[in-house]
Order: structure tokens, then sequence, then C-alpha cells
């Protein structure tokens, strides 16, 4: 194939397929490594993020409750009032026992991680780092923020992060201006918050993680339990008719069965090996308009000097009334 511009264009061409095939390449390892070796970090909140176009349910349930089916406490903790355009901070507190671990998917015991998505109204979003103040870059020392997606600003989540040093998250959140955008307006907003600790029980899938109880799902007398060489079991359950059914157990939870054992359909086969949940909750805000609060000092200010005012004509009639001795 002949170039035409000489050596320079030939350069520039090659340094393009070059740059064309390094993208390929990155992003082929990438999807590899999603799909061939999925790690707990990809679970939140890259899923939901994936299948969902918002992580709120028209019936108010965050979409992290779908793969999280554990229920634990979320609190979260922001100013009753902000003014426009000022920066203040959301807080979302994770409580869980100290030194706990669960099941990774290997089987093996690893730290719990947390997470949590705040759904801010519009307008309103993540502060840009210029104006965080020291002590909030002191508190989100390593903590990295995401929006939802490009055209979602007003959803920031964060996680997974390690949970023993990260059962307080704070979100540093700018309000809107409505003297600059008529869009929005002082008044009462609504925020949706939701935090987990721990893996899911279920995949986006449908299909169970290894960090659920695993149930029968047939009526029999357990026959034999094979281990296999990755430490999953296979349980050959035979029914009244003499069919063998096979119930396949990742490893991970431990068994409460053994052979010989009658068992019916729906009966555990594992304990429960989860430790952690979801929660989630709302919370509100106002944006307060200066002028409101300017208006309610004068106000009070009014107030204080009509009582000055009619104490001090009282005690002047007191005097009138005492001079004429009345």
């Amino acid at each position: 194939m002949k170039i035409l511009g000489g050596p320079k264009r030939m350069i520039k061409f090659k340094k393009q397929i070059m740059k064309k095939t390094t993208f390929f390449l990155c992003t082929l390892l990438l999807i590899s490594s999603i799909v061939i070796f999925p790690r707990s970090s990809f679970a939140y909140p890259f899923w939901a993020q994936q299948n969902y176009e918002s992580p709120r349910e028209a019936t108010g349930k965050i979409v992290c409750a779908n793969c999280h089916l554990a229920q634990m406490p979320t609190i979260a903790e922001v100013p009753q009032s902000v003014g426009a355009d000022s920066v203040f901070k959301a807080v979302v507190k994770i409580p869980y026992k100290d030194d706990i671990k669960e099941i990774g998917a290997d089987g093996s015991e690893v730290p719990l991680q947390v997470g949590a998505v705040v759904m801010l109204p519009d307008g309103f979003k993540l502060a840009p780092q210029e104006r965080w103040t020291d002590e909030i870059k002191e508190e989100t020392e390593g903590v990295y923020f995401t929006n939802y997606s490009e055209e979602k600003d007003n959803i920031i989540l964060v996680g997974p992060l390690p949970g023993d040093t990260n059962k307080e998250i704070v979100f540093p959140v700018l309000s809107p201006n409505p003297a600059t955008n008529k869009e929005y307006h002082y008044g009462k907003y609504s925020l949706h918050i939701g935090g987990n600790r721990g893996r899911g029980q279920v995949y986006p899938t449908g299909d169970k993680s290894n960090n659920v109880i695993f149930t029968s799902t047939s009526s029999g007398i357990i026959n034999s339990i094979e281990t296999i060489e990755d430490g999953s079991y296979q349980i050959n359950i035979e029914n009244e008719n003499g069919e063998i059914f096979t119930e396949d157990v990742p490893v991970g939870p431990e068994l409460i069965v053994k052979e010989q054992d009658q068992i019916s359909a729906g009966d555990p086969l594992t304990n429960d090996p989860n430790v952690g949940g979801f929660g989630q909750l709302d919370a509100e805000v106002v944006l307060q308009s200066p002028y409101r609060i300017i208006g309610l000092i004068a106000f009070f200010i009014g107030v204080g000097l009509t009582q000055i005012l009619l104490v001090l004509k009282k005690k002047q009639v007191e005097k009138v009334q005492a001079a004429e001795g009345v």
C-alpha cells in the first residue's frame, strides 16, 4: 500500500494504527477480566449502572436490594438547611460489628467491604475539589466518588471500600443557586440514600452467589455427598420413586446435612454464611434563601424592639400613675 505525503505521513499513520490497536487490546483485556475473573469490586456499582437507568425503582426501592437481600440499618446525617451555591456534607454511616469476616468468592474468609449511593435532588451534585475544605479533604482521603452516569451527576456512588476504615462515608455536596439558574427554587428537597456492607446473595444474572443459604429442590433421602476438587459439593438425593436428583453447593457455605438424612423440598442444606446487608432511607434538606434569613432576623429584631418598647411604656405609665397618686 502506498501512503501519500512522505515519511512524516507514514509515521503518523503508524502511530494511529498502534494507538487503535492498543486501545482495542486494553478493552478486550478489561472485558475478559470481568467475565472470566469477576471480582467483588465489579459487583457494585458496575452491574447496577449497566442494568438500570436509575438506581431507584418506581416503588422507591434502591436496586442494590435486588442482589443484597439481607437488610441492615443505614444512618444518614444531613444539615437541616443549606444556602445557595454552598458546600455541605452528607454523611452516610454503615454500622456493623468490628472484625467480622465473610465468605469470598473462592470460599475463603475476607474482610467486609462497604459501598453507598446518594441520590441528590436535581441541581445538587458532588462539590468540585477546589471547593473542599481541609476538613472534607481529610475525611474523604482514600474515597473515590463516581457519578451514576454522565446524564445523572446528582447520583453519587462510592465503593466498594474496606469496611473497617470506612464505616462512615462523607459526601461533599454542592447546592444549586436559584439566583443564577431559574430551573431550581428555594424550598424543601428529598435525598434517597443507600448503604451496603458485604457481598450480595444473588448475581445480576439471577444465579445465587456462595454467600447465601442453599436449600433442597427435591424430597427424599440423601444417597451420597461428593466433595469436588475445588471444595464444592454434589448432594445426591433419591426420591421415593428411586430417581436421583443432584444438588450443587459451591465452596464456602457449611453443610448441615449428612448422608441418609431424610429431607423435604425447601429444607436447608447449608448454613447461612451471609453477615452483611443493605439498608436505605430518605432524608430532607431545605435550600434556604438568604432573603428569608434576613427577613427572619429582621422579624426577631422587630419583635424584640416591640417588647422593649412595651416594657418602657409600661414603666412610664406606672411613673405617671405614681406621680398622680392613682
